[in-house]
């Protein structure tokens, strides 16, 4: 399998068993930055470039992406994150698991719980460093 990200979009794979919806939260702003630069460098997403920012007030952010998880990446660098970051996945089977795997390699990961259907599967991590 390679590494590069796929040529298909999040958009065009709405209905894809290989499309991966990522919600990121309880964390700081530069550390789901590290994170969705993790899934960034190996999937095809919807963020481009947008880097996540802390918003105004006194409410809780979190951020959002989605990833074609089309491949299973074979290398993924370990990277440091300055706190814990709490991760829902949700999405097709084998999506969601290729995506935990590839987080599994890069950060620390407990599974907080998991929920599955028949063809979608609901996780929440929680990572830290390796």
């Amino acid at each position: 399998m390679n590494d590069s990200p796929s040529a298909a979009s999040p958009d065009a794979a709405a209905d894809s068993p290989d499309l991966v919806h990522v919600m990121l939260g309880e964390c700081d702003a530069a550390d789901a930055n590290a994170v969705f630069q993790v899934l960034g460098s190996h999937f095809t997403s919807d963020r481009a470039d947008d880097v996540p920012r802390r918003g105004p007030g006194p409410r809780p952010d979190a951020w959002a992406g989605s990833y074609v998880v089309d491949h299973a990446p074979d290398q993924v660098a370990g990277v440091l994150l300055a706190g814990p970051v709490t991760a829902d996945l949700q999405g097709g089977p084998v999506a969601v698991d290729r995506l935990r795997r590839t987080l599994a390699a890069a950060f620390g990961v407990e599974t907080a719980s998991a929920a599955a259907g028949d063809q979608e599967v609901d996780v929440q991590l929680r990572l830290t460093n390796a």
